[in-house]
């Protein structure tokens, strides 16, 4: 039922960004009762703007509200970038992402670790491809992977 309801305010997210050429990238719904917290992350080329935020969220808010999506009517809709760090979950993101340093978590090691941080360097048929900086390789199914996020350097 609640991934039924992520389903649906996804669609109305997407419906909304794409008007401004930006992509949805996460939904989360959280929290219960009067304290339910519904973010939204979005991202564009060359960067999401504040104004890209606040427009997202007041066409969603409206279609939301009008369509009384969300049951019991009461949740606070964040919207905002994912970050420099961000989460990596569809394919589409490790697509975009090759090239560029990635944190990897895995259920279950591969080659005795079940951490890898290094660059992607390729993903083709849900597998990574990822090289650390002392030039081990690993090649992960993305069944594995339990979380997924760039990695910036500080």
């Amino acid at each position: 039922m609640r991934q039924e309801l992520i389903d649906k305010i996804w669609d109305v997210a997407d419906r909304v960004a794409r008007s401004g050429d930006i992509e949805v990238v996460d939904v989360e719904f959280l929290g219960g009762g009067r304290h339910r917290v519904l973010r939204v992350y979005i991202d564009k080329e060359g960067g999401v703007t504040h104004g890209d935020c606040e427009a997202v969220s007041t066409g969603m808010e409206a279609v939301l509200d009008e369509d009384k999506l969300i049951p019991g009517g009461e949740y606070t809709l964040e919207v905002s970038s994912p970050g420099v760090e961000r989460k990596l979950c569809k394919p589409r993101d490790f697509e975009k992402s090759v090239g560029k340093k990635v944190k990897i978590v895995l259920r279950d090691p591969v080659a005795n670790a079940t951490t890898w941080i290094g660059m992607l360097r390729a993903f083709a048929d849900n597998v990574l491809t990822v090289e650390t900086a002392d030039g081990k390789t690993a090649q992960i199914s993305l069944d594995r992977v339990k979380k997924a996020n760039l990695k910036f350097e500080w």
